[in-house]
């Protein structure tokens, strides 16, 4: 068995001995090899910082180790340790994609809507409304703050939830600071729950967000910052969350909870995130 594996490194050796002789005898597979390198390093990129924000980040580090400690395994000739690491890995890999679904989930969904003409900048219409809107939030979750009113605010990004939309009931009003906090105003028919603003619109109230399961949220913080936590994993959707109890403002994105935050502070982060 031992005899297998040093096989195939030697075989992967070989297929890239091979590799560069080639590219040494054609101007044009070196083209290609530097525009692969430049693919490949920015989807690395791209992977490490959206892992960064994620529970998998430790793991991946976790798992860089093992990597490293087949490399040195092998090196140093320690073909027992070699063999095992190696027998695992493909476990590991099932296991993470088991443990992770969602966070897998939720990163494809990122690229399969990713708006192109974002980046080339087609969309300035559509961002001077959506900073029109933001400011029209930041008023709303101010002022629910100061009269220490519960609120939940959901903004939709690239990633769609008509199935959280679906929970509640349809609105489909301007974005209105006078409109949001009446719908949060205690003893109202849609004031529990969270409030929805997608493509511009107050799409709907009183929906049903999934509760996150962290066990490090703090225990005073409750029903609605779980939720806002929960939606932010679930989605790329920026939940603005205002405390019933002590009037402060919380934003959770991307399976983070930002407590405390002020009102320029909120403002700058959907400006950031959401415009």
């Amino acid at each position: 068995m031992f005899d297998n594996i040093n096989m195939s490194w030697n075989g992967i050796w070989q297929s890239f001995s091979n590799y560069m002789t080639e590219l040494s005898q054609s101007p044009f597979r070196l083209i290609t090899l530097i525009l692969d390198i430049i693919i490949v390093s920015y989807l690395l990129y791209k992977f490490i910082v959206y892992s960064k924000t994620t529970r998998a980040w430790q793991l991946l580090k976790g798992i860089l180790l093992i990597l490293i400690a087949i490399a040195l395994s092998n090196i140093l000739q320690l073909k027992i340790l070699n063999f095992v690491l190696t027998f695992f890995m493909p476990y590991g890999v099932i296991a993470l994609i088991v443990i992770f679904q969602p966070e897998l989930r939720r990163m494809l969904e990122q690229l399969g809507t990713s708006k192109l003409t974002k980046y080339f900048g087609f969309d300035k219409d559509l961002a001077i409304k959506n900073k029109e809107d933001i400011y029209k939030i930041v008023v709303a979750a101010t002022e629910l703050s100061k009269s220490k009113i519960g609120g939940l605010i959901v903004i939709e990004r690239d990633i769609g939830i008509n199935d959280i939309i679906d929970t509640g009931i349809k609105i489909g009003a301007e974005v209105s600071p006078q409109l949001i906090v009446n719908l949060f105003t205690p003893n109202t028919p849609l004031h529990d729950g969270a409030v929805i603003i997608s493509k511009n619109k107050i799409a709907a109230a009183a929906c049903i967000l999934p509760l996150s399961d962290d066990k490090d949220i703090a225990k005073e913080l409750g029903t609605r910052h779980r939720a806002g936590l929960g939606i932010s994993k679930e989605s790329d959707a920026i939940a603005v969350i205002i405390s019933e109890e002590t009037g402060k403002i919380s934003i959770a994105k991307d399976g983070t909870l930002i407590v405390d935050v002020t009102k320029e502070s909120l403002k700058n982060i959907l400006i950031k995130y959401v415009s």
